[in-house]
């Protein structure tokens, strides 16, 4: 990604480095926070609970949260609350007419639509800390259970998460990268060496076969290239323009490509599936074992690693992998509408109705490979965990996610250099210019 860029200019870019070491003081700030408990935990009881859970819900949990939910921090609820509110308002916005309507009004409709966001990610978090609070109860991880406790836990949990979401926005505009992802990307590195440390353990024990663990790493390495080979993969559709008089000019019609990604709607399928599937689990998880017959069979069957969860998990991936690239990441009639307007059009497609239908068309077929590589990622590993008994967490998503922010934060700080350098050039040329003129008039 970086071959055509001189790396050593990373020294002389200021603005850069102080973006760099801004993003990097504030992911210190979140990882301190990591380890600041929520009051009122037997910390214990909560480190055996999490022990004999690390394989299961806990590792999954651990994965989203850098740790913070094993040590029960002011950061156990992540930023995921965040990011389910805007799964959910980008998919109303893409329903709700009010709202589609919000989006087109530009700055004004944007910031509407982030204020919504925040609110949603508050009701989010208020009913996840509850619901956390009252399962800490029900296992007996709380020294002193009552109101108080749920009251100090939903305000602790609920602060540390719009905490996370105004960090995440700061990285954004002062810093590099999508501060979001990049909050969940340390969270996920942070665990890869204890996790790395238990394995390697567990092989030196014998538990583990030295072939598994070597078979274990080959695949890591061959999932990684395969994610960045996906990611970076493009269906390109061919868009003409037509010529166009200037003047007493005429000017010929250029070309283009109108690039359509393998898969638009990144990791979100992924995400949100998860999400869903693991509701269930975690509500029963922290009540000790406390669950009716419904739930129990509920368990049975679509606990992590059964076939049915991995049916349903990977069904769901590709539903959602068509319905948000049709909804949100690639909305074929406004592609259409855009090409018509700037008198592009797909040779031998009349523009407007039927280039709609025909983007529909390739986007589909785009998809059937998207959706297929998405489910098999975040499906492999799990099969693999079950059957050969990784006593950590390992998931597909946790891949997809630390792939596509590392190929993204490349690219912005690519993108960076390249400013600077073009910034250096226009310098020295207009110095050059100012020479230039100076021995002009001496000469005069």
């Amino acid at each position: 990604m970086a071959a055509n860029m001189s790396w050593g200019a990373l020294g002389k870019a200021t603005e850069l480095r102080s973006r760099i070491l801004f993003t990097l003081g504030l992911l210190c700030v979140y990882r301190v926070g990591t380890y600041i408990p929520v009051p009122g935990i037997d910390g214990g009881a909560l480190q055996d609970f999490m022990d004999q859970a690390s394989a299961g819900l806990g590792g999954i949990l651990n994965m989203f949260t850098g740790g913070a939910i094993s040590r029960m921090g002011i950061f156990a609820l992540g930023i995921m609350p965040y990011i389910s509110a805007s799964i959910i308002v980008q998919l109303l916005t893409a329903m709700v007419p009010q709202l589609e309507q919000l989006k087109k009004e530009g700055e004004q409709g944007r910031k509407k639509i982030n204020q919504y966001t925040r609110y949603g990610t508050v009701l989010l978090a208020t009913f996840q800390a509850f619901g956390l609070a009252k399962s800490l109860e029900a296992g007996d991880l709380v020294t002193n259970p009552g109101l108080f406790f749920e009251a100090s836990c939903v305000i602790t949990l609920v602060g540390g998460t719009m905490f996370l979401m105004w960090l995440g926005e700061q990285i954004t505009q002062r810093g590099i990268g999508n501060g979001i992802s990049l909050i969940i990307f340390v969270g996920i590195i942070a665990e890869v060496p204890a996790a790395l440390a238990q394995f390697f353990s567990q092989g030196r024990s014998g538990a583990i076969s030295p072939a598994v663990i070597l078979g274990v790493l080959v695949m890591i390495i061959a999932v990684i290239a395969f994610v960045v080979f996906m990611e970076r993969s493009l269906r390109k559709i061919h868009i003409q323009y037509p010529r166009r008089q200037v003047g007493m000019k005429m000017y010929d019609g250029g070309s283009s490509h109108l690039p359509i990604k393998v898969n638009p709607a990144g990791v979100i399928p992924a995400i949100f599936a998860s999400s869903l599937l693991l509701l269930p689990t975690t509500l029963a998880t922290f009540s000790g074992g406390q669950t009716g017959p419904v739930m129990s069979t509920i368990l049975a069957y679509f606990g992590p690693g059964q076939p049915l969860y991995l049916l349903f998990f990977g069904g769901m991936i590709v539903f959602f992998t068509y319905f948000y690239t049709a909804n949100v990441a690639f909305k074929s009639e406004d592609v259409a509408e855009n090409l018509k307007n700037q008198n592009g059009f797909i040779p031998g497609i009349r523009p407007g109705q039927r280039t709609a239908q025909y983007l529909d068309y390739v986007v589909a077929r785009v998809l059937v490979l998207g959706s297929a590589y998405l489910a098999a990622v975040c499906l492999l590993p799990e099969i693999l965990r079950a059957q050969l008994a990784i006593p950590f967490y390992f998931g597909g998503t946790s891949v997809l996610i630390v792939v596509s922010v590392t190929m993204d934060t490349i690219q912005q700080v690519q993108s960076h250099l390249l400013a600077h350098q073009y910034e250096g050039l226009i310098e020295k040329s207009q110095l050059r210019g100012k020479k230039r003129g100076k021995k002009g008039t001496a000469r005069r």
